[in-house]
């Protein structure tokens, strides 16, 4: 059996069936992925806060 030999109907069905299985497991990943780069955000920008600067005895070259 062909490819050829499946009607486009079924094509089409196994097609969406494909991506819709793509999408989804797309999604599962999504939210660690997101709660991963968050964390590293925020902790990127807590340590670059002024009050963390100053309790760590650096001074910007701008002397802010």
């Amino acid at each position: 059996m062909q490819l050829s030999d499946i009607e486009e109907e079924t094509k089409q069905i196994i097609d969406v069936a494909a991506a819709s299985t793509g999408v989804l497991s797309l999604v599962a990943w999504l939210p660690p992925i997101a709660s991963l780069l968050t964390i590293i955000w925020l902790g990127l920008r807590i340590y670059e806060s002024k009050t963390v600067q100053g309790l760590l005895g650096k001074t910007n070259s701008d002397g802010k």
